[in-house]
């Protein structure tokens, strides 16, 4: 059998340099959630917010402009990424509520409380069986609570099929036992949800990404989908560096770049499941 893994080492600084268009899926999924149950016995009865996987804190802070007296936390098993999100988001909020950020991996979260939305943005990708713990999670929603996520439905695209096939090849097959992601189809989130008797909405959206500079592409996975293998490697720099080379070329091709930049066309699935009071 094969070692298990590594987690993969986050990079908060790297991720963030296409912060904008990370965002905007996070916005467009924020703008489809119903207002939030108060909670029975917080303070004041302000709404309970979870975001699970909520990297470097920058859209967990958005949801205290949605929501200005919540109480919100921000959960995510990178070091790195909490450290970022504590340092910049970590405090009270203008509205009267409260902003933090804990330790805790999407895989084994279980709610401690009741909690008027659970959000993820752009995180169950890398938690195996996540739809699993859909029946915990909005099993711990207030009446009239929220289970909202967006994840990327991009894996046959080039950007991750030019990476898998690379890892597999006689080269880097034995050195880089790398897990694969993958979500389900939005038919399929939507049934699973509505199993679990919530009113659900389910869709998806392709964004045209047109990204700046050399190699924007290698620029941008270089934040998400090649950490596991730079991660891997991180104690062999010049094996980092010729892996990266490769998967660059390919991407080169894959993309190329046009007069206003470099199109990349990045699939996002979107699912608001509501408990009904």
């Amino acid at each position: 059998m094969s070692p298990t893994p590594p987690a993969p080492t986050w990079d908060p600084s790297q991720y963030l340099r296409h912060a904008g268009h990370r965002t905007r899926p996070f916005l467009d999924l924020l703008a489809r959630i119903p207002d939030l149950p108060d909670h029975p016995e917080g303070p004041g009865g302000a709404p309970r917010i979870a975001d699970l996987g909520c990297g470097a804190g920058n859209v967990t802070a958005l949801l205290a402009d949605r929501w200005p007296t919540a109480r919100i936390t921000g959960f995510d098993n990178s070091p790195e990424m909490l450290a970022r999100a504590t340092e910049e988001y970590a405090g009270p909020t203008p509205g009267g509520g409260t902003l933090d950020f804990r330790p805790g991996d999407a895989a084994h979260w279980t709610p401690g409380e009741p909690y008027g939305l659970i959000v993820s943005n752009a995180a169950l990708q890398w938690v195996p069986n996540h739809p699993d713990s859909f029946a915990a999670w909005t099993g711990a929603l207030a009446p009239g609570g929220t289970f909202a996520f967006q994840v990327p439905g991009n894996f046959t695209a080039p950007s991750h099929t030019l990476l898998a096939d690379l890892c597999a090849t006689p080269r880097w097959r034995d050195r880089l036992n790398v897990r694969a992601v993958g979500v389900l189809t939005p038919e399929d989130y939507l049934t699973r949800l509505m199993d679990l008797g919530c009113e659900t909405d389910v869709w998806e959206t392709t964004y045209l990404q047109l990204l700046p500079g050399e190699d924007p592409v290698l620029d941008w996975v270089k934040g998400t989908a090649l950490r596991p293998v730079l991660t891997a490697l991180s104690d062999d720099p010049a094996a980092a560096q010729e892996f990266t080379a490769t998967y660059r070329d390919l991407l080169r091709d894959a993309y190329p770049p046009g007069p206003h930049g470099t199109v990349f066309p990045f699939r996002r699935i979107f699912a608001v499941a509501h408990k009904t009071a």
